[in-house]
């Protein structure tokens, strides 16, 4: 989760919302990284995990990451969700839950889904405080900049 952290702090960094990933092959090593870069990029598919999952498969050129967990600072989407089933990843382990779009969860139970057929395993709530921290800062600082 330290290495999801540092992500989700270089994405705030570049004025999007604090959220990083990493994807953990089966032996340890991270063989992705990645961070919300929709408005840098001008793709609105640009989630952390998204990033995370692409730069995977690049690295090991296959878009199966089978084994592989991904850790995530917060709870993924469903779009999310659905990358994690095609690219048939082991587990999940994400920080804070997302009480407005959070498809493990808190608002849909994505991975219990008839086509995601139970094959991903998930740990939540691992270094919430942390994870939500950095995004109770990051919505701070903009209404102080609004004058809200």
């Amino acid at each position: 989760m330290g290495r999801a952290l540092e992500e989700a702090v270089r994405a705030g960094e570049g004025g999007e919302v604090p959220v990083g990933a990493v994807v953990v092959a089966a032996d340890g090593a991270v063989i992705g990284r990645g961070h919300n870069s929709p408005i840098a990029l001008n793709d609105p598919c640009a989630h952390a995990e998204i990033m995370a999952l692409r730069e995977a498969a690049r690295n090991t050129g296959n878009y199966r990451l089978e084994g592989a967990v991904l850790v995530v600072t917060l709870e993924p989407c469903l779009m999310c969700v659905g990358a994690m089933i095609h690219a048939r990843i082991a587990g999940l382990v994400y920080g804070a839950p997302d009480p407005r779009a959070g498809a493990v969860l808190s608002v849909l139970e994505g991975l219990e889904l008839p086509f995601a057929g139970g094959r991903i395993w998930h740990a939540d709530r691992i270094r919430e405080e942390e994870c939500a921290a950095l995004l109770r800062d990051f919505f701070q600082q903009r209404r102080n900049r609004a004058g809200m």
